[in-house]
């Protein structure tokens, strides 16, 4: 079967410290996070995590990096989610992400985006889930942040 591009209801990221969107349909293979302006309140990076029939926290390979353009370069790691890096809170970030599946219940995972007025951002990742994955959590690498800016969305198909 041919099943539709679905968009989620976008959502403010101007408050609380997660975003969720969940019932996501089994027969889903990729899902993309869309990120418009989107701002933390402290110095954490945005974490972007998704299971099945709960939130998967553990087991993640990802990284995410900038070059900004003051020439400066800049990279971390998370085994907690799809890490996007961001480390100032008067920053804005603009991106998207995909999240493919991969096989079974393997999914993998791509970014690029702009962290606005200073520079790029790109990274990668992958998870192995224990079952259909349903939910996908957008957070951050303290889990007490809280948003304060922007918007999210996502699309599924």
């Amino acid at each position: 079967p041919i099943y539709p591009i679905v968009s989620g209801t976008s959502q403010a990221s101007t408050s609380g410290t997660s975003i969720t969107f969940s019932s996501i349909p089994t027969w889903v293979k990729r899902i993309t996070v869309l990120l418009n302006g989107v701002s933390l309140n402290s110095t954490a990076n945005l974490l972007i995590q998704v299971g099945a029939g709960s939130v998967t926290s553990s087991g993640y390979t990802s990284s995410s990096g900038y070059c900004f353009a003051a020439n400066t370069a800049s990279g971390v790691t998370s085994t907690a989610g799809f890490i996007i890096i961001d480390g100032a809170a008067s920053q804005n970030i603009t991106a998207v992400m995909t999240i493919n599946l991969f096989s079974g219940n393997t999914w993998v995972s791509g970014h690029s985006g702009i962290v606005e007025t200073a520079g790029g951002i790109t990274g990668a990742g992958k998870i192995a889930l224990a079952g259909t994955l349903d939910r996908v959590v957008i957070t951050s690498t303290s889990g007490t942040d809280t948003f304060d800016a922007g918007s999210i969305n996502i699309l599924y198909e």
